[in-house]
Parts: structure tokens; sequence; C-alpha cells
């Protein structure tokens, strides 16, 4: 998994709304968090997105993308997206590009649970890792933006 210090790789993928997205394109745009989570509708995965969701307003109020990545395709996105109304971008990585390129695995056929904050200029600045606390990803998230300045004013 890559760590706090390396440089984000690039992802282009397409959003739920079937649009390609590049992560390059919020460079100099504030900070990002970018989460990758195993599956759509599952409950730790609903459980995750929603407290994005509720959460949201603090990440943008911060200057923060948040963006959530699975490999679930972009209907199952946008029916994900549409149903917990999520205000955030989600990506579709069915070849698992975007997972293997930031060292993500899969344990006994369950994906990792990751979530990056990346700075203004695309470096990991902080990383969590936690199959099952959900919760954990969002407030370690907050806090790190909250703590180390990486707040766009």
């Amino acid at each position: 998994m890559l760590k706090p210090g390396d440089p984000a790789p690039e992802v282009v993928l397409q959003d739920q709304n079937g649009l390609l997205f590049r992560l390059s394109s919020l460079r100099g745009q504030g900070p990002v968090v970018i989460y990758f989570y195993p599956k759509d509708g599952t409950m730790v995965c609903t459980r995750q997105a929603c407290t994005f969701r509720d959460d949201h307003e603090s990440f943008t109020g911060l200057g923060a993308t948040v963006i959530g990545v699975s490999a679930d395709d972009v209907a199952s996105h946008k029916a994900f997206a549409e149903k917990h109304q999520l205000p955030f971008i989600l990506l579709s990585d069915p070849e698992d590009v975007a997972f293997r390129a930031f060292g993500l695995k899969s344990f006994l056929g369950m994906k990792e649970r990751a979530t990056f904050v990346l700075d203004d200029s695309g470096i990991i600045r902080s990383a969590v890792q936690d199959r099952l606390n959900a919760r954990k990803h969002v407030e370690e998230a907050l806090s790190f933006l909250r703590d180390q300045g990486l707040a766009r004013s």
C-alpha cells in the first residue's frame, strides 16, 4: 500500500455518470480524499459512503474533494449514489487499475478498504487502512486535514 510521502498515481476512470475523470485534474485545487471500498450496497461500504456523505460539508469546508472508488460498474455507482444521495464522485475501477496502482490487495477474496489524503500537489499525506471500521476512515481523514493545515483557505 502506498504511504505518506508517495506521489498519488494517475487515475483515469469513469464516474457514476459515465464521464472520464482524471485524478490529476484536481491538482492545485485543494486536498483530495480518495477512498477505496469493496462493493456498492454492502453493509460496511454503505455505512462508509453515508458517513462521508454526512460529513461532506466538513470536507468541502476544508477545501477538500471526496472521491470513492470500487470495482462496481457505472450503473451500480449511479444507483448507489442516487439511493443514498451521495454528493461526491464515485469512480468505477472494474479492472482494479487504480486499486493496484495505490498498492492495495485482496485477502481471501476481500478487498482492502483504504483512504488516502492527498495534498494540493498530489502527494499522499495520510493513509488509513481498516476493513471493518468505516467511520475511522472519515474521522481520521477529517482530523488530518484539520490538524495538518492542508485545508485550502
